[in-house]
Protein backbone atom coordinates (compact mmCIF):
# COMPACT_ATOMS: atom_id res chain seq x y z
CA UNK A 1 0.00 0.00 0.00
CA UNK A 2 0.97 3.24 -0.64
CA UNK A 3 2.67 5.42 1.65
CA UNK A 4 4.01 8.43 1.31
CA UNK A 5 2.32 11.99 0.89
CA UNK A 6 3.79 15.20 0.56
CA UNK A 7 2.74 18.37 -1.58
CA UNK A 8 4.14 18.45 -5.00
CA UNK A 9 5.29 21.41 -7.47
CA UNK A 10 2.23 23.08 -8.75
CA UNK A 11 2.83 23.16 -12.76
CA UNK A 12 2.67 26.14 -14.75
CA UNK A 13 -0.56 26.25 -16.91
CA UNK A 14 1.09 25.68 -20.48
CA UNK A 15 2.12 22.67 -19.04
CA UNK A 16 -1.75 21.45 -18.27
CA UNK A 17 -3.04 22.59 -21.19
CA UNK A 18 -0.25 21.86 -24.31
CA UNK A 19 -0.44 17.75 -24.55
CA UNK A 20 1.39 18.47 -28.01
CA UNK A 21 4.23 20.16 -26.02
CA UNK A 22 4.53 18.20 -23.34
CA UNK A 23 7.68 15.61 -23.10
CA UNK A 24 7.41 12.20 -24.27
CA UNK A 25 9.84 11.21 -21.49
CA UNK A 26 8.86 11.20 -17.33
CA UNK A 27 8.80 14.80 -15.73
CA UNK A 28 11.36 16.10 -13.52
CA UNK A 29 9.84 15.04 -9.90
CA UNK A 30 7.69 17.54 -8.30
CA UNK A 31 9.41 19.37 -5.29
CA UNK A 32 8.86 18.25 -1.66
CA UNK A 33 6.28 20.26 0.36
CA UNK A 34 3.98 19.85 3.45
CA UNK A 35 3.06 16.24 4.15
CA UNK A 36 -0.63 15.49 4.36
CA UNK A 37 -0.80 14.53 7.59
CA UNK A 38 -4.87 13.75 7.42
CA UNK A 39 -3.88 11.19 4.67
CA UNK A 40 -1.84 9.19 7.21
CA UNK A 41 -4.37 8.62 9.71
CA UNK A 42 -6.66 7.92 7.32
CA UNK A 43 -4.45 4.77 6.59
CA UNK A 44 -4.62 4.38 9.85
CA UNK A 45 -8.31 4.56 10.36
CA UNK A 46 -8.61 2.33 7.56
CA UNK A 47 -5.86 -0.84 8.93
CA UNK A 48 -8.06 -0.46 12.30
CA UNK A 49 -11.17 -0.92 10.19
CA UNK A 50 -10.22 -3.85 8.73
CA UNK A 51 -8.75 -5.12 12.20
CA UNK A 52 -11.83 -4.55 14.01
CA UNK A 53 -14.00 -6.95 10.93
CA UNK A 54 -11.18 -9.52 11.69
CA UNK A 55 -11.48 -9.44 15.46
CA UNK A 56 -15.25 -8.97 16.28
CA UNK A 57 -17.13 -9.11 12.35
CA UNK A 58 -17.30 -12.60 13.07
CA UNK A 59 -19.66 -14.96 14.73
CA UNK A 60 -17.01 -17.23 15.28
CA UNK A 61 -16.21 -17.87 19.11
CA UNK A 62 -13.23 -19.83 18.72
CA UNK A 63 -10.74 -16.19 18.73
CA UNK A 64 -11.98 -14.88 22.57
CA UNK A 65 -13.54 -18.19 23.97
CA UNK A 66 -16.95 -16.09 23.41
CA UNK A 67 -18.28 -15.29 20.32
CA UNK A 68 -18.64 -11.41 19.86
CA UNK A 69 -22.24 -11.64 19.61
CA UNK A 70 -22.66 -12.08 23.09
CA UNK A 71 -19.97 -9.85 24.99
CA UNK A 72 -20.00 -7.38 22.25
CA UNK A 73 -23.18 -7.16 19.94
CA UNK A 74 -23.38 -3.78 19.07
CA UNK A 75 -19.62 -3.55 18.36
CA UNK A 76 -19.80 -6.67 16.46
CA UNK A 77 -22.70 -5.18 14.19
CA UNK A 78 -20.29 -2.39 13.35
CA UNK A 79 -17.32 -4.62 12.99
CA UNK A 80 -19.28 -6.46 10.21
CA UNK A 81 -18.65 -3.30 7.83
CA UNK A 82 -15.04 -3.18 8.68
CA UNK A 83 -14.04 -4.84 5.42
CA UNK A 84 -14.92 -1.93 3.87
CA UNK A 85 -11.46 -0.44 5.37
CA UNK A 86 -9.87 -2.35 2.17
CA UNK A 87 -11.62 -0.81 -0.31
CA UNK A 88 -10.82 2.25 1.63
CA UNK A 89 -6.77 1.42 1.04
CA UNK A 90 -7.42 0.98 -2.44
CA UNK A 91 -9.32 4.47 -2.96
CA UNK A 92 -6.17 5.94 -0.75
CA UNK A 93 -4.18 4.16 -3.12
CA UNK A 94 -4.89 5.53 -6.07
CA UNK A 95 -4.27 8.79 -5.02
CA UNK A 96 -0.88 8.32 -3.12
CA UNK A 97 0.46 6.00 -5.85
CA UNK A 98 -0.05 8.60 -8.60
CA UNK A 99 1.45 11.71 -6.18
CA UNK A 100 4.33 9.11 -5.19
CA UNK A 101 4.86 8.18 -9.73
CA UNK A 102 4.15 11.42 -11.15
CA UNK A 103 7.65 12.56 -12.57
CA UNK A 104 9.48 9.42 -12.17
CA UNK A 105 11.22 6.97 -14.09
CA UNK A 106 9.25 3.56 -14.22
CA UNK A 107 12.51 2.20 -12.67
CA UNK A 108 12.64 5.14 -9.88
CA UNK A 109 9.04 3.94 -9.25
CA UNK A 110 9.90 0.11 -9.16
CA UNK A 111 12.46 1.19 -6.73
CA UNK A 112 10.15 2.94 -4.40
CA UNK A 113 7.45 0.54 -4.23
CA UNK A 114 10.10 -3.01 -3.80
CA UNK A 115 11.88 -1.08 -0.77
CA UNK A 116 9.09 0.36 0.79
CA UNK A 117 6.49 -2.89 0.83
CA UNK A 118 9.42 -5.88 0.94
CA UNK A 119 11.26 -5.38 4.21
CA UNK A 120 8.01 -5.03 6.19
CA UNK A 121 6.39 -7.84 4.40
CA UNK A 122 9.81 -10.40 5.04
CA UNK A 123 9.82 -9.27 8.21
CA UNK A 124 5.86 -10.15 8.99
CA UNK A 125 6.27 -13.37 7.28
CA UNK A 126 9.69 -14.46 9.31
CA UNK A 127 7.20 -13.70 12.30
CA UNK A 128 4.23 -15.12 10.85
CA UNK A 129 6.42 -18.66 10.37
CA UNK A 130 7.69 -18.29 13.72
CA UNK A 131 4.02 -17.92 15.25
CA UNK A 132 2.69 -20.77 13.09
CA UNK A 133 5.91 -22.97 14.97
CA UNK A 134 4.40 -22.30 18.22
CA UNK A 135 0.85 -22.36 18.27
CA UNK A 136 0.12 -25.18 15.43
CA UNK A 137 -0.74 -28.42 16.93
CA UNK A 138 0.61 -31.15 15.45
CA UNK A 139 4.03 -31.68 13.18
CA UNK A 140 2.03 -32.99 10.12
CA UNK A 141 0.15 -30.08 9.70
CA UNK A 142 3.05 -27.52 10.78
CA UNK A 143 5.33 -29.22 8.09
CA UNK A 144 2.59 -28.79 5.23
CA UNK A 145 1.98 -25.24 6.26
CA UNK A 146 5.31 -23.90 6.30
CA UNK A 147 6.97 -26.34 3.59
CA UNK A 148 9.54 -24.78 1.84
CA UNK A 149 7.37 -24.45 -1.80
CA UNK A 150 5.08 -22.53 0.17
CA UNK A 151 7.37 -20.12 2.07
CA UNK A 152 9.20 -19.73 -1.15
CA UNK A 153 5.84 -18.70 -2.83
CA UNK A 154 4.76 -16.36 -0.22
CA UNK A 155 8.17 -14.60 -0.14
CA UNK A 156 6.94 -13.31 -3.86
CA UNK A 157 4.21 -11.38 -1.98
CA UNK A 158 1.64 -12.82 -4.64
CA UNK A 159 1.39 -16.66 -3.22
CA UNK A 160 -2.55 -16.87 -4.58
CA UNK A 161 -1.03 -16.42 -8.36
CA UNK A 162 0.98 -19.62 -7.68
CA UNK A 163 -1.57 -21.45 -5.91
CA UNK A 164 -0.42 -21.66 -3.15
CA UNK A 165 -2.08 -20.71 0.92
CA UNK A 166 -1.14 -17.39 1.99
CA UNK A 167 0.80 -17.48 4.83
CA UNK A 168 -0.47 -13.63 5.64
CA UNK A 169 -4.24 -13.32 5.62
CA UNK A 170 -3.90 -9.85 4.04
CA UNK A 171 -1.49 -10.93 1.00
CA UNK A 172 -4.28 -11.00 -1.56
CA UNK A 173 -4.73 -7.24 -1.06
CA UNK A 174 -0.97 -6.80 -1.51
CA UNK A 175 -1.52 -8.62 -5.22
CA UNK A 176 -4.10 -6.47 -6.09
CA UNK A 177 -1.89 -3.55 -5.46
CA UNK A 178 0.88 -5.09 -7.27
CA UNK A 179 -1.11 -5.44 -9.87
CA UNK A 180 -1.83 -1.64 -10.48
CA UNK A 181 1.12 -0.53 -10.06
CA UNK A 182 2.02 -2.72 -13.30
CA UNK A 183 -0.96 -0.57 -14.73
CA UNK A 184 0.21 2.81 -13.55
CA UNK A 185 4.12 1.52 -14.81
CA UNK A 186 2.60 1.10 -18.13
CA UNK A 187 1.45 4.78 -18.30
CA UNK A 188 4.50 6.33 -16.62
CA UNK A 189 6.54 4.65 -19.56
CA UNK A 190 5.07 7.34 -21.51
CA UNK A 191 5.50 9.75 -19.08
CA UNK A 192 2.60 10.99 -16.64
CA UNK A 193 0.70 14.03 -17.59
CA UNK A 194 -2.87 15.48 -16.93
CA UNK A 195 -4.30 14.30 -20.64
CA UNK A 196 -2.87 10.87 -20.32
CA UNK A 197 -3.78 10.61 -16.94
CA UNK A 198 -7.57 11.41 -17.86
CA UNK A 199 -7.26 9.09 -21.00
CA UNK A 200 -6.22 6.33 -18.49
CA UNK A 201 -8.87 6.33 -16.17
CA UNK A 202 -11.21 6.54 -18.61
CA UNK A 203 -10.17 3.31 -21.45
CA UNK A 204 -9.54 1.34 -17.31
CA UNK A 205 -13.67 2.11 -16.40
CA UNK A 206 -14.21 1.39 -19.94
CA UNK A 207 -11.92 -1.94 -20.19
CA UNK A 208 -13.39 -2.63 -16.68
CA UNK A 209 -17.05 -2.55 -17.32
CA UNK A 210 -16.60 -4.33 -20.63
CA UNK A 211 -15.33 -6.90 -18.37
CA UNK A 212 -17.57 -7.15 -15.73
CA UNK A 213 -20.91 -7.32 -18.45
CA UNK A 214 -18.59 -10.51 -20.33
CA UNK A 215 -18.23 -12.08 -16.65
CA UNK A 216 -14.45 -12.53 -18.63
CA UNK A 217 -12.35 -13.88 -15.84
CA UNK A 218 -8.90 -12.96 -17.46
CA UNK A 219 -10.03 -9.32 -18.14
CA UNK A 220 -11.46 -9.01 -14.59
CA UNK A 221 -8.04 -10.00 -12.88
CA UNK A 222 -6.42 -7.53 -15.62
CA UNK A 223 -8.63 -4.51 -15.34
CA UNK A 224 -9.21 -5.17 -11.39
CA UNK A 225 -12.47 -4.61 -12.30
CA UNK A 226 -13.92 -5.29 -8.60
CA UNK A 227 -11.53 -2.19 -7.63
CA UNK A 228 -11.22 -0.03 -10.77
CA UNK A 229 -13.50 2.66 -9.52
CA UNK A 230 -11.56 3.01 -6.33
CA UNK A 231 -8.56 3.24 -8.07
CA UNK A 232 -9.74 5.71 -10.38
CA UNK A 233 -11.51 7.71 -7.74
CA UNK A 234 -7.99 8.05 -6.11
CA UNK A 235 -6.33 9.17 -9.29
CA UNK A 236 -8.95 11.79 -10.02
CA UNK A 237 -8.84 13.25 -6.85
CA UNK A 238 -5.67 13.87 -6.47
CA UNK A 239 -5.69 15.30 -10.53
CA UNK A 240 -8.08 17.69 -8.61
CA UNK A 241 -5.74 18.18 -5.72
CA UNK A 242 -2.60 19.18 -8.16
CA UNK A 243 -3.95 20.71 -11.14
CA UNK A 244 -7.24 22.24 -9.89
CA UNK A 245 -11.33 21.31 -10.12
CA UNK A 246 -13.20 21.32 -12.91
CA UNK A 247 -16.32 19.50 -14.34
CA UNK A 248 -14.54 16.99 -16.31
CA UNK A 249 -12.79 15.58 -13.39
CA UNK A 250 -15.65 15.69 -10.73
CA UNK A 251 -17.57 13.49 -14.21
CA UNK A 252 -14.76 11.19 -14.00
CA UNK A 253 -14.70 10.63 -10.03
CA UNK A 254 -18.66 10.61 -10.10
CA UNK A 255 -18.98 8.14 -12.85
CA UNK A 256 -16.14 5.67 -11.23
CA UNK A 257 -17.82 6.05 -7.87
CA UNK A 258 -21.10 4.89 -9.40
CA UNK A 259 -19.58 2.35 -11.19
CA UNK A 260 -17.46 1.12 -7.99
CA UNK A 261 -20.86 1.41 -5.50
CA UNK A 262 -22.43 -1.19 -8.26
CA UNK A 263 -19.86 -3.35 -8.51
CA UNK A 264 -19.43 -3.69 -4.93
CA UNK A 265 -23.36 -4.80 -4.57
CA UNK A 266 -22.30 -8.36 -5.31
CA UNK A 267 -19.35 -8.31 -2.36
CA UNK A 268 -21.44 -6.09 0.07
CA UNK A 269 -22.64 -9.29 2.12
CA UNK A 270 -19.88 -12.41 0.79
CA UNK A 271 -17.82 -10.89 2.62
CA UNK A 272 -19.24 -11.81 5.82
CA UNK A 273 -21.32 -14.85 4.86
CA UNK A 274 -17.48 -16.34 4.10
CA UNK A 275 -16.79 -15.93 7.58
CA UNK A 276 -19.16 -18.40 8.34
CA UNK A 277 -22.05 -15.23 9.80
CA UNK A 278 -25.39 -15.99 9.57
CA UNK A 279 -26.20 -12.22 9.28
CA UNK A 280 -26.61 -9.95 6.14
CA UNK A 281 -24.70 -6.64 5.58
CA UNK A 282 -26.90 -3.85 4.03
CA UNK A 283 -25.38 -2.18 0.32
CA UNK A 284 -27.17 1.20 1.64
CA UNK A 285 -24.85 1.24 4.62
CA UNK A 286 -22.10 -0.21 2.94
CA UNK A 287 -22.59 2.89 0.15
CA UNK A 288 -23.20 5.65 3.12
CA UNK A 289 -19.48 4.15 4.95
CA UNK A 290 -17.68 4.24 1.58
CA UNK A 291 -18.38 7.55 0.28
CA UNK A 292 -18.09 9.22 3.54
CA UNK A 293 -14.64 8.13 3.30
CA UNK A 294 -14.09 9.85 0.01
CA UNK A 295 -15.56 12.94 1.43
CA UNK A 296 -12.96 12.54 4.11
CA UNK A 297 -9.86 11.92 1.95
CA UNK A 298 -11.11 14.87 -0.41
CA UNK A 299 -11.41 17.11 2.78
CA UNK A 300 -7.87 15.64 3.40
CA UNK A 301 -6.35 16.45 0.27
CA UNK A 302 -7.86 19.67 -1.49
CA UNK A 303 -10.58 20.50 1.61
CA UNK A 304 -9.50 22.17 4.87
CA UNK A 305 -7.88 19.07 6.98
CA UNK A 306 -5.14 19.32 4.31
CA UNK A 307 -3.23 22.00 6.38
CA UNK A 308 -3.41 19.66 9.50
CA UNK A 309 0.34 19.12 10.31
CA UNK A 310 -0.08 17.04 13.62
CA UNK A 311 2.82 14.85 14.04
CA UNK A 312 1.04 12.34 16.03
CA UNK A 313 -1.08 11.97 12.49
CA UNK A 314 2.04 11.18 10.58
CA UNK A 315 3.51 8.90 13.68
CA UNK A 316 -0.08 6.94 13.33
CA UNK A 317 0.14 6.59 9.89
CA UNK A 318 3.88 5.10 9.87
CA UNK A 319 2.39 2.27 11.54
CA UNK A 320 -0.58 1.47 9.64
CA UNK A 321 1.61 -0.88 6.85
CA UNK A 322 2.92 -3.19 9.39
CA UNK A 323 0.04 -3.38 11.97
CA UNK A 324 -1.91 -4.28 8.68
CA UNK A 325 0.19 -7.73 8.12
CA UNK A 326 0.34 -8.65 11.53
CA UNK A 327 -2.89 -7.83 12.67
CA UNK A 328 -4.70 -11.03 11.39
CA UNK A 329 -2.15 -13.76 11.03
CA UNK A 330 -0.15 -12.72 14.28
CA UNK A 331 -3.38 -11.34 16.65
CA UNK A 332 -5.37 -14.09 16.07
CA UNK A 333 -3.31 -17.12 16.91
CA UNK A 334 -2.08 -14.67 19.74
CA UNK A 335 -6.09 -13.94 21.05
CA UNK A 336 -6.87 -17.50 20.95
CA UNK A 337 -3.44 -18.61 22.90
CA UNK A 338 -4.80 -16.02 25.31
CA UNK A 339 -8.36 -16.75 25.37
CA UNK A 340 -6.94 -20.26 26.40
CA UNK A 341 -4.43 -19.67 28.79
CA UNK A 342 -5.31 -16.97 30.50
CA UNK A 343 -9.26 -17.16 30.50
CA UNK A 344 -9.55 -14.50 33.44
CA UNK A 345 -8.84 -11.85 31.40
CA UNK A 346 -12.24 -12.16 29.67
CA UNK A 347 -12.94 -11.36 26.32
CA UNK A 348 -13.13 -7.24 26.01
CA UNK A 349 -9.46 -7.52 27.81
CA UNK A 350 -8.13 -9.88 25.38
CA UNK A 351 -9.75 -8.28 22.08
CA UNK A 352 -7.44 -4.74 23.83
CA UNK A 353 -4.39 -6.13 24.85
CA UNK A 354 -4.53 -8.06 21.34
CA UNK A 355 -5.04 -5.21 19.56
CA UNK A 356 -2.55 -2.82 21.58
CA UNK A 357 0.32 -5.58 21.33
CA UNK A 358 -0.13 -5.77 17.57
CA UNK A 359 0.47 -1.66 17.08
CA UNK A 360 2.94 -2.21 19.41
CA UNK A 361 4.83 -4.66 17.46
CA UNK A 362 4.25 -2.77 14.31
CA UNK A 363 5.66 0.17 15.77
CA UNK A 364 8.49 -1.80 16.41
CA UNK A 365 8.52 -2.98 13.21
CA UNK A 366 8.32 0.76 11.62
CA UNK A 367 11.68 1.74 13.19
CA UNK A 368 13.70 -1.76 13.25
CA UNK A 369 13.10 -2.93 10.07
CA UNK A 370 10.99 -0.63 7.96
CA UNK A 371 13.20 2.57 7.91
CA UNK A 372 16.72 1.57 8.31
CA UNK A 373 16.02 -1.99 5.86
CA UNK A 374 14.07 0.37 3.26
CA UNK A 375 16.53 3.05 3.11
CA UNK A 376 19.80 0.52 2.52
CA UNK A 377 17.71 -1.76 0.57
CA UNK A 378 16.55 1.77 -1.77
CA UNK A 379 19.92 2.95 -1.99
CA UNK A 380 21.41 -0.55 -3.44
CA UNK A 381 18.40 -0.98 -5.66
CA UNK A 382 18.68 2.89 -7.20
CA UNK A 383 22.35 1.84 -7.78
CA UNK A 384 21.17 -1.38 -10.12
CA UNK A 385 19.34 1.49 -12.40
CA UNK A 386 22.49 2.37 -14.00
CA UNK A 387 25.59 0.62 -12.38
CA UNK A 388 28.82 1.64 -13.72
CA UNK A 389 29.24 -0.51 -16.86
CA UNK A 390 26.31 0.64 -18.30
CA UNK A 391 27.50 4.04 -17.58
CA UNK A 392 30.62 3.34 -19.29
CA UNK A 393 29.04 1.74 -22.17
CA UNK A 394 26.62 4.35 -22.76
CA UNK A 395 29.54 7.00 -22.55
CA UNK A 396 31.56 5.09 -25.25
CA UNK A 397 28.59 4.70 -27.31
CA UNK A 398 28.32 8.72 -27.36
CA UNK A 399 32.32 9.26 -27.91
CA UNK A 400 31.85 6.83 -31.00
CA UNK A 401 28.90 8.39 -32.38
CA UNK A 402 30.74 12.37 -31.97
CA UNK A 403 33.83 10.91 -33.56
CA UNK A 404 31.59 9.77 -36.46
CA UNK A 405 30.03 12.76 -36.65
CA UNK A 406 33.11 15.53 -36.66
Amino acid sequence: MSMTSRTPRQPLPEQVESPARASPGPAEPAARGARLAAVDMLRLVAALAVASFHYLGTESPAYWGTAPTDFASPVHRMSMYGWLGVEAFFLISGFVICMSAWGRTPGQFAVSRLSRLYPAYWCALALVVLCMAVTVRGSGGLREAIAPRVVAANLTMAPGALHVEPLDGVAWTLWVEARFYLLMAVVLAFGFTYHRMLGFCTVWLGVAAAGAEMSNRVVGEIALTDYAGLFVAGIAVYLMYRFGQNLLLWMVLGLAWLFQLSEMYGRSSAHVLDTGSTQHTSWLVCTVLLTGFLALLMLATIGPLAKLQWRWLVTGGALTYPFYLVHQSIGVPMGKELSAHVSWLGPWSTVLLTLGSMLLLARLMNGLVEKPFGKLMRKHLAKGLNPPRVRAEAEAARAKAGAASA
